[in-house]
């Protein structure tokens, strides 16, 4: 598989196509966030926070970052598809596509032509571009499945992976009896943008500033600031030295919100098998 992606990446990847329709998208969500101020209320301001963390910490920090990609612990297979619907409603991607270039981009950290936001092609490819410009090894099913087999084989992974922007259909409308057009603004398009940049500086402003604890073989660092806005993903770092682990922030200061729902799940015996990394490793660091 290797090799068929270095063949794709040597025809494609030096010069991918604009895809007009993926800037499309996000430029009309972007430009709708523009409409908050004359829809603002404090209720719908309490909504944006509450679904940022739901989606963002819960959907896919817990949920496609730390239990699908990296295996950190299990939860019973009931919850882990609620907690999969909740990270597809974060409008990142289906979980096969999410997980698939995730791993990718942990077999081939920074590797200018094999890791799907690569730091090495700049702030702004690492950050957005890479999806302005999708080249077909990180956005064609038929390849980038094969990086994620554990939930290709699952039927309900694949409905999901496919149809998961159709979620926010009943969410807007769900939103719109609740709370009008306010719920909506910034429930969807405010919650969407805000959500997208954060995670998306997990990829480029975590692998260019901040602090390393560990002498990995690549660029991550620890970012205080993105690990605030990512509910702990910013400790990019620890994570790349122990990516299967559950916990990223290791230090007193490090704060890791999404940690504390996984302790919360652990302690109601719905989380099992959490994985940690080795004690002297953390004081060695």
């Amino acid at each position: 598989m290797t090799a068929k992606l270095s063949a794709i990446a040597s025809e494609r990847g030096n010069s991918p196509r604009l895809s007009w329709t993926n800037v499309a998208f996000f430029a009309t969500f972007h430009a709708l966030v523009l409409l908050a101020p004359w829809f603002f209320s404090w209720s719908a301001l309490g909504l944006l926070l509450f679904l940022h963390w739901l989606f963002g910490s819960i959907g896919i920090c817990l949920g496609y970052h730390r239990l699908l990609s990296h295996k950190s612990f299990q939860v019973p297979k009931w919850l882990e598809y609620a907690i999969a619907i909740i990270g597809a409603l974060a409008l990142q991607g289906g979980p096969i596509f999410w997980i698939g270039g995730h791993r990718q981009h942990h077999a081939h950290t920074e590797d200018i032509n094999l890791d799907p936001y690569s730091a090495q092609r700049g702030f702004w490819w690492s950050h957005m571009l890479w999806i302005f410009y999708p080249r077909a090894e990180f956005f064609d099913y038929e390849i980038y499945h094969k990086y994620a087999p554990d939930l290709a084989r699952q039927p309900f992974y694949r409905w999901l992976d496919r149809y998961f922007i159709l979620l926010q259909i009943p969410l807007g409308l769900l939103l719109y009896v609740l709370g009008g057009w306010s719920f909506v603004i910034y429930g969807i398009f405010v919650r969407s943008v805000l959500l997208w940049h954060s995670t998306w500086f997990v990829n480029s402003a975590s692998h260019l500033w901040g602090y390393r604890t560990f002498d990995a073989d690549d660029g991550a660092r620890n970012l205080w600031w993105v690990s605030l806005l990512t509910y702990g993903e910013g400790w990019h770092n620890n994570h790349h030295t122990y990516p299967h682990m559950a916990k990223s922030g290791l230090r007193w200061w490090e704060i890791d919100v999404t940690w504390w729902s996984i302790q919360v799940l652990q302690s109601l015996g719905l989380a099992k098998k959490v994985v940690l990394p080795p004690p002297q490793r953390v004081t060695q660091g």
